[in-house]
């Protein structure tokens, strides 16, 4: 997935400007992918996909009906229950575990002969199951064995964070341990030194397991002797390029996993190492945020970054490497679980993901997650980085704590262009700063053809860019940065035409990262105007504008609501995640031990070692009163309080040693959720209320449950904040608990007058004498149309056509409808001089035009169309609002574009025509625009529908003209009502041709 644009084809002849550059729609992809891609224009990580083939056939993981040992509470005759009381650890040595484990060993070998199938993983302890390559009739038969539970085709899920894919010039491409192993600082987390001695408050005692890609053993960061905790069951497994001594105590145990992989037709990558070692980068870089030891300066190619340490630095760690160059299978993502949970971790965490997020609930690893928690083990997972588009959320399940990442350090670079224009962008690296010098693009200092666009390697003219500011597109941005760096530029300027992530990384040379689309069309355009006396300065530093503020959420970050399931409130909230140092593999990071990556998967360690540091201060908390003290405690970032974007907010660690409440779920409801086809967490004790579609014409009654963890009797009173529109309750209004004690308030939610079809979001907060208690509440009353997303981007179903309209109610009862009637859309013939071939948007760029309009209170919605004639040119929309950015439509193959809101503020709006790839020197195009107004009256129109509705029943609907139209396209909004609520419809659209 190519990080921007490709390069277009030359334009014709008179066309203006200089040769395409860019294409537009189906290019337009990002790069940062879930929990990792630290590189803007780096690699993606995995795509989920079943690892089986067109016949049904390949590798499976195979639940078993009975319980695993984490779970197993009796009932088999002769074999006691070996679920661990409330506060105790599971014991896997325990003679009542050893022999429930040979039942489920003969259990298993007893379906497994039946069905002839050869095991290959094998899991007893948070899973009773086993991995195997099936035939589809062998899938059949283990299908109808009331022995087995589920039969599951295994998925392939990858990292995060990849790591750069080329090794520096001074670096050989393969490298021993020995030859990497150079002293200097360990960075981690980009936490200060702990000082004073281990204890809770450092997460002393605490062992936490990392799933990822294995670890780096002799950097800093974990370069200390430390004794095994009394209860630890784990081992240290050798393999290739590591050995035995690597555990030395604060590596307390390793681990690697690649059966499944290799039998089901994975293979190690050239590179990897077949054991615990990381070659990669990111399971150094995820342990050691987590748990690494304070160092007092870290230094990454010279240069000086700080003191850093990981958030629990006496924590332990425990490795298990489950990903090979960045992907493995969930069969043996679950054996690691399983490993871990029978090996005696305290906290796992877990940033591995899928790109576009989960994609069911109750997965196999969802399911081990769960019985480790229900074994008191903690899970933290990356939330994805998705953040592109909402509802791509990993690692959903409500049993884990899912992390979004929040951006903590501004990192921010400025570039001064001749004509005095400031871009703010970011940057990790030194810059030159003083005067401006001279500025060149890179397709005009070298080979179009070689990819001089992008300053490719081999691409760019030395003679040209010597002592230059080069602006490159992005793409391979480290291979970029060599290139501009070989052949003499001052600074390199990266630029994403689309726009992208807003991401940082370490290149030892001056380079300044401008992410936005904006930012790229300001850029771009001044180049094009100035092809020969370009000048720009780069300085380190800026004035704030590159983020709202800090803390605040990642613009990658993943973001809710849970596409997945109704009920679940995720992410649950952010930690840091941007431009984090911490130790790396020098394997696969140019030689370097230590590095910048950015990640929901940074953020997730973040969380597991301060779970690591609540779990050690509170020895007899559950994971489920961890995970409810760092939510209820955390607090607003800068920028939005949304909770689809923070969830309960940044992290507090502070505040959530001593929370006062807590909001836990209990085993059972946990267990029924995990058994539940579709289940619906609304009901389940977590602190968050998430209504994703809920029946907005009915109340909605939920209950929470309160406990008092502090030391005293304290007074809460609850207190609702935001929901603008909803009615919301909480009875009794305030609660007095003794320590110890706990009370169930309900919460009744009525939707007032709150829009329908959007979210409304806000918080209750039960207030006590030295203690507050904070959960966020989302709620989306479903009107005429279920989305499993926020209201950014499309309203699926919201635009209908009056011949065949169709609607899906969120509500039941006797329905009726009305119509404004057809209104035509205006349109208008423009002629502009066309701009560069190919070029990027901007609204001052030639090739634009500019067209304001009003729209006044009260309007149901606009929608704006552009259109031309000439099959040679390709036409871009832009609908804005002030400076803000309405919709944008810029369809790669076509030319009719259109752009809509639904009902729209009133105010000023502009729309701006851009001509990509003009045919000619004068582009001729149409602009036409509709402003239907709610309760205006038109040419009258027949509307058609059923006299009742039933929720989640598609219904069709017309809407007729009661006389003839002129020739042309007309517009109108419909409206439900049902028991007299009135339930906003749809924007319907109906074309008149010259020969009806």
């Amino acid at each position: 997935m190519a990080g921007t644009a490709s390069a277009a084809p030359a334009g014709p002849a008179g066309a203006g400007g200089s040769a395409g550059y860019f294409t537009t729609g189906s290019d337009r992809k990002v790069t940062l992918t879930d929990g990792a891609d630290r590189r803007p224009g780096g690699k993606d990580a995995a795509t989920p996909k079943a690892a089986v083939d067109e016949t049904g056939s390949g590798m499976y993981v195979v639940e078993l009906a009975e319980a695993p040992l984490t779970t197993y509470t009796g009932g088999v005759s002769g074999l006691a229950r070996t679920r661990p009381a409330a506060g105790n650890r599971l014991d896997v040595t325990s003679t009542p575990s050893q022999a429930y484990r040979r039942h489920l060993d003969a259990q298993r070998g007893a379906v497994a002969a039946a069905a002839g199938v050869k095991v290959n993983a094998v899991y007893t302890t948070a899973f009773n199951g086993f991995s195997a390559k099936l035939t589809s009739q062998q899938v059949t038969a283990l299908r109808a064995d009331k022995r087995v539970r589920a039969v599951t085709a295994s998925r392939a899920l990858g990292t995060p964070t990849p790591p750069p894919t080329a090794p520096t010039a001074n670096t050989p491409a393969t490298t021993t341990p020995e030859e990497l192993d150079q002293s200097a600082g360990a960075g981690v987390a980009g936490k200060p030194d702990k000082a004073g001695k281990p204890g809770p408050g450092t997460g002393a005692g605490m062992v936490i397991g990392v799933l990822d890609t294995g670890i780096w053993p002799e950097s800093a960061s974990f370069a200390k002797k430390m004794p095994a905790p009394a209860n630890w069951r784990g081992t240290c497994q050798t393999g290739v390029a590591f050995v035995a001594e690597h555990c030395n105590g604060k590596i307390v145990g390793a681990r690697y996993f690649a059966d499944s992989w290799l039998a089901g037709g994975g293979s190690v990558p050239e590179g990897e190492f077949l054991s615990p070692r990381d070659a990669a980068g990111h399971g150094t870089h995820t342990a050691s945020t987590a748990a690494g030891l304070p160092i007092s300066n870290v230094t990454i190619d010279g240069r000086r970054f700080g003191p850093v340490s990981g958030v629990a630095p006496d924590a332990q760690i425990a490795v298990y490497k489950v990903l090979w160059g960045g992907m493995g299978y969930d069969a043996d993502i679950i054996a690691g679980i399983d490993a871990a949970v029978a090996d005696g971790v305290q906290v796992i965490n877990f940033s591995i993901g899928s790109q576009l997020g989960d994609w069911e609930a109750n997965t196999p690893i969802g399911i081990a997650f769960l019985n480790a928690t229900l074994a008191g083990v903690f899970v933290a997972a990356s939330a994805g980085n998705t953040g592109i588009v909402s509802g791509a959320i990993s690692n959903a399940a409500p049993w884990v704590t899912t992390v979004g990442a929040a951006v903590t350090n501004l990192d921010e670079a400025t570039i001064k262009l001749g004509d005095g224009t400031k871009l703010v962008g970011g940057s990790l690296d030194a810059l030159p700063g003083g005067d401006a010098r001279p500025m060149v693009f890179g397709d005009q200092a070298g080979s179009p053809d070689l990819g001089a666009v992008y300053c490719e390697p081999g691409s760019l003219d030395a003679a040209k860019i010597k002592g230059k500011v080069v602006a490159c597109a992005l793409s391979d941005t480290f291979a970029s940065a060599n290139e501009v760096k070989e052949k003499g530029g001052a600074a390199m300027v990266l630029f994403d035409p689309v726009g992208n992530y807003r991401v940082n990384s370490i290149y030892n040379f001056p380079v300044v990262y401008l992410p936005t689309e904006k930012q790229a069309g300001t850029l771009f355009n001044y180049l094009m105007r100035h092809p020969t006396d370009a000048k720009a300065s780069v300085r380190t530093g800026g004035d704030g504008s590159s983020v709202p503020g800090v803390p605040s959420v990642a613009d990658f970050s993943s973001t809710g609501p849970d596409k997945v399931t109704y009920g679940v409130f995720k992410p649950d909230l952010v930690a840091p995640g941007s431009d984090i140092i911490a130790a790396v593999s020098p394997a696969g990071n140019f030689g370097r031990q230590y590095d910048a990556y950015s990640g929901t998967s940074m953020a997730s360690p973040y969380v597991a070692g301060a779970a690591a540091i609540l779990r050690a201060t509170h020895p007899d908390w559950s994971p489920g009163r961890v995970a409810s003290a760092l939510r209820t405690t955390a607090t607003d970032t800068v920028g939005t309080s949304n909770p689809l974007d923070q969830g309960s907010g940044f992290i507090n660690l502070a505040g959530a040693t001593d929370p006062g409440l807590v909001i836990e779920p209990t085993a059972a409801e946990l267990v029924k959720f995990s058994e539940t086809a579709a289940p619906d967490g609304k009901e389940l004790n977590l602190p968050a209320i998430s209504l994703r579609e809920y029946d907005g014409t009915s109340p909605v009654t939920l209950t929470r449950t309160l406990t008092n963890v502090g030391k005293a009797k304290e007074t809460y009173r609850s207190v609702v904040s935001g929901l603008p529109g909803m009615k919301v309750t909480v009875t009794p209004a305030s609660v007095t608990l003794a320590p110890g004690k706990s009370a169930t308030v309900t919460i009744t939610v009525r939707r007032g007058s709150a829009p329908w079809d959007r979210y409304v979001t806000g918080s209750i907060t039960w207030h006590g004498r030295t203690h507050t208690a904070r959960i966020p509440v989302a709620a989306r009353p479903w009107g005429i149309t279920a989305r499993p997303y926020g209201d950014d981007g499309e309203e699926f179903g919201r635009m209908a056509n009056g011949a065949f309209g169709l609607v899906q109610p969120g509500f039941s009862g006797p329905l009726a409808g009305r119509s404004t009637g057809y209104t035509p859309m205006q349109r208008e013939s423009y002629s502009i001089p066309a701009g560069v071939y190919g070029g990027v948007f901007d609204p001052k760029a030639s090739g634009v035009k500019k067209v304001d309009f009003t729209v006044p209170a009260n309007t149901a919605g606009i929608v704006v169309e552009a259109n031309t004639d000439d099959p040679n040119t390709n036409l871009d929309l832009y609908l804005y609002k002030g400076d803000t950015l309405i919709y944008s439509s810029d369809r790669y193959w076509t030319s009719a574009e259109q752009a809509y809101k639904f009902l729209p503020e009133p105010g000023r709006y502009t729309a701006y025509v851009f001509a990509q790839f003009p045919g000619g020197p004068v582009v001729d195009f149409d602009l036409g625009y509709a402003i239907i107004g709610r309760n205006a009256k038109y040419s009258p129109a027949t509307l058609t529908l059923p006299s009742t509705a039933e929720r989640g029943q598609g219904f069709n609907f017309t809407l007729k003209p009661k006389k003839p139209l002129a020739e042309g396209d007309f517009w109108a909004y419909t409206e439900y009502s049902t028991n007299g609520t009135v339930v906003p419809g749809n924007l319907v659209y109906t074309q008149q041709s010259s020969w009806e």
